[in-house]
């Protein structure tokens, strides 16, 4: 008798904890390779620079769109590019009608968000740029708080042709 009813509990019993052995091997797992709560390291496609309009201005702007896959938020911290020369972080701030920038030391990419940088919102200036052609090929690196740099690449366009 005793040897039934231990059967019994054993039917009754093994399949849950069997379930949350292998629920706690699996969690355990994901959290070792970084996949629970951990920082994933940002992508970005293709920018673009904006042309700068001769005889205007003696700077232009470069512009990215930033994703963070994961559940920690990362700040871009800075940016350079194949023609050397400093670049800065800036943000637009919008006062009515009217607005101006500002420099700022990081540019944050929420979890699981996006930094997407505007002429309306925030770029990377470029002081006295070299001289550009529509269409060419720009390299860049961008780096970040928590993630690697990336090296990317914008094409330059007119002023009107920005990308949708």
């Amino acid at each position: 008798m005793f040897e039934r009813l231990t059967f019994e509990r054993l039917t009754v019993v093994a399949p849950p904890v069997g379930a949350a052995a292998l629920a706690l091997a699996l969690l355990t797992g994901w959290t070792a390779v970084g996949g629970a709560g951990g920082p994933r390291p940002v992508a970005a496609d293709a920018g673009w620079v904006l042309l700068p309009t001769p005889g205007a201005a003696s700077a232009t702007a470069a512009f990215f769109t930033v994703r963070n896959p994961g559940d920690v938020p990362d700040e871009l911290t800075g940016a350079s590019w194949e023609f050397g020369g400093p670049i800065t972080l800036k943000r637009h701030l919008h006062q009515g009608a009217a607005g101006r920038w500002e420099a700022v030391a990081a540019l944050p990419v929420p979890a699981r968000g996006e930094l997407a940088m505007s002429p309306e919102d925030a770029d990377l200036m470029i002081a006295a740029p070299p001289a550009l052609k529509p269409g060419q090929g720009v390299g860049f690196t961008l780096t970040f708080r928590h993630s690697p740099p990336l090296r990317l690449v914008a094409r330059v366009r007119p002023p009107g042709e920005r990308p949708r």
